[in-house]
């Protein structure tokens, strides 16, 4: 299996505000941002993502998406670029086809369009998005986006839609993106109607970090929408995003560990996590083992390798230690090699 690896590129900043969530930034740096994600692509990461949000993390700063990737997209030269969980409701979905288009056509074929129903409840009131009380409604609204980001793209001619939520009338979008049909589809499903418009339209599948069971439960459902309509499940890329903490040794992992706990929230800390730190046990804590990728090569190599066997093919990291670069750079010189 070909197993492609990617950096998620930390446009906010999040020290210390949710225990061990990236990025540790105690304020966001834009130009040491992107310098980050240049090197990730140099160092040979397949994919560099972005998350969609209007606010976020500390001082609720963050970069804006779409302007991110265009702006990496001149900046680097192989990686697949992506939002993760492009948030359909913050735009209008005839827009940002249009804007994948573009950036399609500018990046040489790189987009990944990873689509998702909506960002934050309180960061779309607080823009004045519109914000469809019923779940149901705003995955009803990313199926039609779908729909109509399609016809867009692979249309010779104009454009007519009528849904309930959009409607189109002679609309155009050339030229048409380099990728063919169209750039590739990825939907983040945990939910039935997700599963089916995963089947449906999807490329790519992504789950955000969960336990293994919570992770088998979700595919089991992704199969069986798949089989209710004759489609292949082995079509469907399988992504896992996860966080991640590397060093070279036990020694490095805790001293990296600490750091994060020193900037945390100020929680008391579980036994397992105690344990760990003082080197009483080699045993990673079950709060960080249990989703997140933890010690050293030889260690995450064997983590990665359970989410392998389960089909995953494609895995977006988020780096504890950013926006210092000892884990991006030891993950590339030390695993990447090993599944290539």
């Amino acid at each position: 299996m070909d197993i492609r690896c990617g950096f998620c590129v930390p446009i906010f900043a999040a020290a210390g505000q949710w225990r061990f969530r990236t990025p540790n930034y105690d304020a966001l740096d834009v130009t040491e941002t992107m310098a980050m994600a240049v090197e990730a692509d140099a160092l040979g990461y397949d994919s560099l993502w972005v998350a969609d949000h209007l606010q976020l993390g500390k001082d609720q700063a963050i970069m804006e998406g779409w302007t991110t990737m265009a702006a990496l997209a001149g900046m680097t030269e192989r990686a697949k670029l992506g939002l993760i969980h492009g948030a359909n409701s913050l735009r209008h979905a005839a827009v940002t086809a249009r804007a994948a288009m573009t950036l399609d056509q500018i990046s040489n074929g790189r987009l990944i369009y990873f689509l998702a129903p909506n960002a934050g409840e309180n960061e779309q009131r607080a823009y004045g998005v519109d914000w469809p009380e019923a779940e149901e409604e705003r995955v009803a609204q990313m199926v039609e986006a779908l729909e109509l980001s399609i016809a867009l793209w692979t249309a010779e001619g104009v454009v007519d839609y009528e849904g309930r939520f959009y409607q189109l009338s002679a609309a155009t979008c050339n030229p048409s993106p380099v990728q063919k049909p169209h750039p590739p589809i990825w939907i983040d499903a945990s939910r039935p109607d997700m599963y089916a418009a995963c089947a449906r339209f999807a490329q790519g599948w992504n789950a955000t970090p969960i336990g293994l069971e919570q992770l088998d439960e979700r595919l089991v459902g992704l199969q069986a929408a798949c089989d209710e309509i004759g489609r292949s499940f082995d079509e469907i890329e399988l992504s896992y995003e996860t966080q991640i903490l590397i060093a070279p040794d036990k020694a490095g992992v805790r001293a990296l560990l600490q750091k994060l706990v020193d900037k945390g929230s100020g929680e008391d800390l579980r036994e397992d996590m105690r344990a760990f730190l003082s080197g009483e046990s080699d045993v990673a804590p079950e709060e960080l083992a249990k989703t997140f990728l933890i010690g050293t090569p030889d260690e995450i190599e064997a983590q990665m390798q359970v989410y392998i066997d389960r089909g995953i093919s494609h895995f977006m990291l988020w780096f504890m230690d950013a926006p210092e670069r000892g884990g991006l750079r030891l993950f590339a010189e030390e695993v990447l090699p090993r599944f290539r």
